[in-house]
């Protein structure tokens, strides 16, 4: 809004009618007085033109100042707004930013907690498979150990031929003492079976007459309480 907007319409200012005096008939006419006359008259119009442009612009001069007042305390309104909007953007941001700390905080505090188990299962997951492997390489070394053991045996027992040099007669000897020898073998792996098959069927008999030793016993014992005492 502009000034000239702001300010009120100048009021209209009043004319005044100039007319010839009249002369009266029969006098003398003082020209000298009615020109002092007109100069008085037109002294007082220009004073009167005068105090009415002073007064305007008095009007416009206090309207001007009420008007840079408005704006001034417009514009003042307007900074303090913005400072409180800052304020209160300040505090929102300071806000999200802490939520992001402790959103960060909590999610690396899960990450460490989910490495550590993984670590912690990743080790015993490490040692079963060291102990499997172990066990394994026990086995296979008592596999491998049981398995030279018996080659060797074989070896001991396995005697050569040497029949090249053999006439039939002979060669029919040999191959009767080879028949006698693998009967005696055949004779020995059958004792052999049935006394493993024997220590087995003592093995668990003595395992049963144990269990069944150690439930009476524990039956004995929880008869012989009562309310946790010993009768």
């Amino acid at each position: 809004m502009t000034l000239a907007e702001e300010a009120p319409e100048e009021e209209e200012k009043p004319r005044i009618k100039l007319t010839a005096p009249k002369i009266p008939e029969g006098e003398k006419v003082d020209f000298d007085d009615i020109q002092k006359k007109r100069q008085n008259k037109d002294l007082i119009e220009l004073q009167a033109l005068i105090d009415s442009h002073f007064e305007a612009r008095r009007k416009e001069e206090e309207e001007l100042v009420a008007l840079k007042e408005r704006i001034e305390k417009r514009r003042a309104e307007r900074a303090e707004q913005q400072r409180i909007r800052a304020e209160k953007e300040k505090e929102r941001q300071a806000r999200l930013a802490e939520e992001k700390a402790r959103r960060e905080e909590e999610d690396a505090k899960r990450k460490a907690e989910d490495d550590l188990k993984k670590k912690k299962a990743l080790s015993s997951m490490g040692a079963t498979y060291s102990s499997y492997l172990a066990k394994a390489d026990q086995k296979r070394g008592k596999k491998q150990t049981a398995r030279e053991t018996k080659k060797k045996v074989l070896a001991e027992r396995r005697k050569p031929l040497n029949i090249d040099h053999l006439n039939e007669d002979k060669l029919r000897d040999k191959a009767k003492e080879l028949w006698d020898w693998l009967y005696q073998l055949e004779t020995e792996k059958y004792d052999f079976t049935e006394q493993i098959k024997k220590k087995k069927y003592e093995i668990v008999t003595l395992r049963n007459r144990i269990d069944q030793a150690q439930k009476h016993s524990k039956k004995a014992g929880a008869k012989g309480k009562v309310g946790g005492r010993w009768k």
